[in-house]
């Protein structure tokens, strides 16, 4: 590859899976599995795939193809790249008066996370190199994998589907009711085999005292991590309160946006597992720079990841080129917009996750399955 690369069209796609049974969160409910898709194409014919983060609020989906096709797509044809981060540094200082303006500053920084990541997909493919192999030369073909979207009071069915498919390591979402959950989760661990590890996700749903009786009541329980049990923009001062109390790991990351409160949680050793989700903030260039910084900090890293089998692929990718003994984030729930692009059961094996073999991500094309149940498309060029 010779010379920059010239980005020559953009096009974005919503989906929208309907699901029989929806997704609980403590913050709200899925009712439909949401899903934007972007494929970045340059002026050799180039191109790469890269997904944007369309779960909340509920009519988020649509919205990010508009704001790519009017707002935040045209601005990339006016840089040549010979690096694929640096269309990220690029479109977030050029777009940061209009987010601040606007108030959308998450819309905002997932459209370019979707960019960055296409980007990213397309240098590699024009290399000949898998994406994980173009950020990483040594890095591993599998990564390890957990099993997560597990509401607690389905958790013994919902795992023992993930059991055959061959997962060991799950996470539960808790943060509905305090007492359920913690009958419930002591009932996990007293039925789970010794190879088995449980993690626990609150979803923010706790303050701190609420957050400070499940660390008490579970500390002869040995959870992998408890994830956000408190909101992630509370103070310093209650993370260290909980922090110091709690006899597990604290995780979190997905909720961070940006370089500085990567640093300042990583620096002040508040969280022990990093989470940050690649389709919200960051796509590969912020997670992988976050990542690498995690291991320099002896803190696991964790890609946080709910959503299609775009941006799953790509947590994949990006775990295996930061190494490190950390989990790729696999939701068991059913998902077309994930399942499309290949079947959990098949990626996972004895070594976790399996990685793409081709160049880039792997994906050269939507499944044509899909086409129903897109709702919105936009192309810029």
């Amino acid at each position: 590859m010779t010379g920059p690369i010239h980005i020559a069209r953009i096009n974005a796609y919503s989906f929208r899976s309907p699901i029989t049974e929806p997704i609980k969160t403590s913050f709200g409910t899925m009712h439909d599995r949401p899903a934007v898709f972007v494929r970045v194409e340059d002026t050799d014919g180039a191109f790469g795939w890269g997904e944007v983060f369309a779960n909340w609020p509920s009519a988020a989906a649509e919205h990010r193809v508009n704001l790519l096709a009017r707002d935040i797509g045209p601005l990339a044809f006016e840089y040549p790249l010979n690096h694929p981060s640096e269309l990220f540094y690029a479109l977030t200082e050029r777009t940061h008066i209009v987010a601040l303006q606007s108030g959308e500053w998450g819309p905002f920084r997932q459209v370019i996370a979707g960019l960055d990541i296409a980007v990213w997909d397309l240098f590699a493919r024009k290399s000949g190199k898998t994406l994980r192999r173009f950020m990483n030369n040594t890095a591993a073909d599998d990564v390890p994998a957990y099993a997560s979207g597990i509401h607690i009071n389905e958790a013994n069915t919902l795992i023992e589907k993930a059991r055959q498919i061959g997962f060991t390591n799950f996470k539960v979402k808790v943060g509905f009711n305090l007492e359920v959950d913690l009958t419930q989760l002591h009932r996990l661990f007293e039925e789970k085999s010794n190879d088995e590890t449980i993690a626990a996700d609150a979803n923010q749903a706790w303050d701190v005292e609420d957050a400070l009786k499940f660390t008490s009541q579970t500390a002869t329980v040995p959870l992998a991590w408890l994830e956000e049990p408190i909101p992630a923009d509370s103070s310093a001062y209650d993370w260290r309160k909980l922090n110091k109390a709690c006899p597990y790991p604290l995780a979190g990351g997905e909720n961070i946006v940006d370089f500085r409160g990567f640093e300042a949680a990583m620096k002040s050793a508040l969280l022990q597992v990093v989470q940050p989700d690649i389709i919200k903030w960051g796509g590969l260039t912020g997670s992988l720079a976050v990542g690498k910084k995690a291991l320099t900090h002896g803190l696991l890293y964790c890609p946080h990841f709910l959503g299609g089998g775009i941006g799953l692929q790509a947590s994949a990718n990006l775990l295996s080129a930061v190494g490190g003994d950390g989990l790729l984030e696999v939701d068991v729930n059913p998902n077309p917009l994930r399942d499309g692009f290949g079947a959990t059961s098949s990626c996972i094996g004895r070594q976790g996750w399996t990685c793409n073999k081709d160049p880039g991500l792997g994906i050269t094309l939507l499944p044509e399955e899909l086409n129903t149940l897109r709702t919105h498309d936009a192309e810029v060029s």
